[in-house]
């Protein structure tokens, strides 16, 4: 008989409550079993194993050295499969690890100054923060949770919205000072313009028009591979930047950063998700609490 047709775990079960119960009988009781089923099933196990595990008498049974390492093995491999099961089902307890996926940007800005908050609520739940712009494939790099900017477009995927922001032109007073502020489209191609490394789902900066909306064509001076190292480098009075509006909010308030262009805005506005993989079916608790917990706290404005 091929081994994936035997249920090794039930056959272990079910000699573990044999040695606890001491007899055939009691274990019977405890599998909903009769006595000579459990005789037959401890008896084919040996076959099996081709090794005694129970000297038996008309009044008790007795482990042989086999049958005794044999227990301790089974007991320690169901405990395992226990605590394996306990980890993977949508308990009342979440634990475990966490893998995050998400932006230099909403990692400065949201989620790092909440984190504290939540490894005091869970604290048997530990975070793998991985700061990228870069759209990773969550089952190849084995990612629990990403947070991603834009439309969601992976039938894999299951997202949580985490609100929209708005997008805003910005410069450093001091830049300003010594290149000018731009008063139109066209004199952006006067200023060093600070941009992404990785591909944009549209050229250019969107700007509004007399009649609509187009994409005003801009060559990025400056490039760095994410969002916040874009804002770094504003601040430094590197250029001027499009950035998303909650990342420099506290910037424009205490005047370290400028609005330009403001007029030309066209609104368009940027959603936040917090997606995993699954469609429809159960969640970790331990994902499920970081999701309700960003959802409660993680919001971009």
């Amino acid at each position: 008989m091929a081994r994936y047709d035997i249920n090794r775990f039930w056959e272990m079960s079910v000699f573990i409550k044999v040695v606890e119960g001491g007899t055939f009988s009691a274990a019977a009781i405890t599998c909903n079993m009769t006595p000579s089923a459990v005789s037959k099933l401890i008896s084919r196990l040996e076959k099996r194993l081709e090794a005694r595990l129970l000297t038996r008498s008309t009044r008790r049974l007795q482990l042989t050295a086999e049958g005794c390492s044999f227990y301790e093995r089974s007991s320690r491999i169901l405990s395992d499969l226990d605590d394996a099961e306990r980890q993977a089902n949508a308990g009342e307890h979440p634990a475990g690890r966490i893998r995050i996926s998400t932006s230099a940007s909403y990692a400065t800005h949201v989620l790092i100054p909440i984190i504290g908050s939540f490894a005091e609520r869970y604290p048997d739940i530990t975070l793998d923060i991985i700061q990228t712009d870069v759209v990773v494939d969550l089952l190849a790099e084995r990612t629990d949770v990403a947070i991603r900017a834009g439309q969601m477009t992976d039938s894999r995927l299951t997202a949580r919205k985490l609100g929209e922001t708005a997008r805003v032109i910005v410069a450093s007073p001091e830049y300003l000072a010594k290149n000018g502020t731009p008063q139109s489209a066209d004199d952006l191609h006067r200023h060093r313009i600070i941009g992404p490394t990785y591909i944009r789902t549209i050229e250019g900066w969107p700007l509004r028009g007399e009649r609509d909306v187009f994409p005003m064509p801009v060559k990025d001076h400056i490039q760095a591979s994410d969002g916040e190292a874009i804002r770094q480098l504003a601040l430094a009075g590197a250029g001027l930047a499009r950035l998303t509006a909650f990342t420099v909010q506290s910037d424009i308030a205490h005047k370290r950063l400028v609005p330009v262009l403001e007029h030309l805005n066209p609104g368009d506005r940027e959603e936040f998700h917090a997606v995993y993989v699954g469609q429809g079916g159960p969640v970790p608790a331990r994902v499920k609490a970081l999701l309700d917990f960003l959802r409660e706290n993680g919001k971009v404005h």
